[in-house]
């Protein structure tokens, strides 16, 4: 995290303050000024809040207290200026929100929401709309759900990515993981949309919302195989993929992946000691010993060893492919072992085991050394 949050140093500090000033003439941004200069060893996120902090603090000098309106003129007029660009968007966006969420005028609320699809084009304002999702999530989704019909890819993107239920970076929105229907308008909307950076948003909520209502999720993604374009497929396969990973029954017979006659041999590993770092190559047969042919999702399953000598399975996807009956496939795969800050490797017994259309065959041990 070290190079991202240089995302928001000094100099992009002073290239905000130079864009308002320009926006505002006459107003004095001194508490920007000082945030930029004063960011230390903050974390992105403490860097955002430590920005906005001064940017309250400047609107807050020229009106006590500091007036939501006053703050979206500003910025509005910013946005003429092609360089009101950049990270520094961030601590801009949860200015606006914090002014208008104390703001004794309902109107702000909507002004707001607004205000953010105006800026979201220029950094996305996925991460500030959830304290308005927070404070009143009906209201703000009715504003969202309008957004999938806007001209601009981003501000559609926004509707489907401000409201993911676990979207990274963000704060969780309990409305959202409670009301798993509350955003099922919004993908409704959105997944045919004919940009694949808004489509991929929504097959990324769709396997959100997979973690706590999966039959939520297979309802709307019936509703959009039966009513498809070209790029549906693509949408509901990505959508699924974690119900498939975990032998869902509804999800993998909707991708066509129905319960099959197979013969299927152990993996054979090309080692069954791995010295980190390195990589585990293995093979297998898989035979279609049924009379139709097999339509295939093919994972495999790691068994890693944790810290406390107890093992922790993860589900990874190999391939999907058809077989005719009595054909056979050999079928391949390479596993890398490293050291990652999102996979700590402890040694010991480890196993390796297949897994196809949600059917578990051969497990196969190995160690892993340090």
């Amino acid at each position: 995290m070290g190079a991202m949050n240089e995302l928001i140093d000094q100099a992009a500090v002073g290239r905000l303050v130079r864009v308002l000033a320009d926006a505002a003439p006459g107003a004095c941004w001194s508490n920007l000024g000082d945030a930029g200069s004063s960011l230390g060893n903050l974390s992105l996120r403490e860097r955002t809040d430590h920005v906005s902090r001064g940017l309250l603090a400047d609107f807050a000098a020229a009106a006590s207290p500091a007036d939501y309106s006053t703050a979206a003129r500003v910025f509005r007029s910013a946005l003429l200026d092609p360089g009101f660009t950049g990270w520094t968007l961030w601590p801009v966006t949860e200015t606006a929100v914090t002014l208008a969420l104390n703001s004794t005028r309902s109107a702000d609320f909507e002004d707001c929401l607004q205000l953010l699809a105006e800026l979201t084009p220029r950094l996305t304002g996925e991460f500030a709309i959830r304290r308005m999702l927070a404070a009143d999530l009906d209201r703000a989704l009715a504003v969202v759900l309008t957004w999938t019909a806007h001209p601009d890819q981003h501000v559609r993107r926004l509707a489907s990515e401000g409201t993911r239920p676990y979207l990274p970076w963000a704060v969780r929105i309990p409305g959202l993981v409670q009301r798993p229907d509350a955003t099922i308008p919004i993908l409704d909307a959105l997944y045919r949309d004919p940009h694949e950076y808004v489509r991929r948003s929504v097959a990324n909520h769709l396997n959100d919302l997979a973690r706590h209502s999966p039959e939520a999720v297979l309802a709307a993604a019936a509703g959009w195989t039966a009513a498809p374009d070209a790029n549906t497929p693509w949408v509901v396969r990505h959508g699924l993929r974690t119900l498939v990973k975990k032998a869902h029954p509804g999800a993998l017979a909707l991708q066509g992946f129905a319960p099959a006659s197979l013969s299927v041999s152990p993996p054979r590993l090309d080692r069954h000691t791995v010295a980190l770092p390195a990589d585990l190559a293995f093979e297998f047969e898989i035979s279609n010993t049924g009379v139709d042919p097999a339509r295939l999702a093919v994972d495999y399953i790691v068994h890693y060893m944790k810290a406390n000598g107890s093992q922790t399975e993860k589900v990874f996807k190999l391939a999907a492919l058809t077989l005719n009956p009595g054909e056979t496939r050999t079928v391949s795969k390479r596993h890398a072992f490293r050291q990652m800050t999102t996979r700590v490797h402890h040694p010991g017994s480890h196993a390796l085991e297949l897994q196809i259309n949600g059917v578990r065959y051969a497990h196969t041990q190995f160690l892993v050394e340090i």
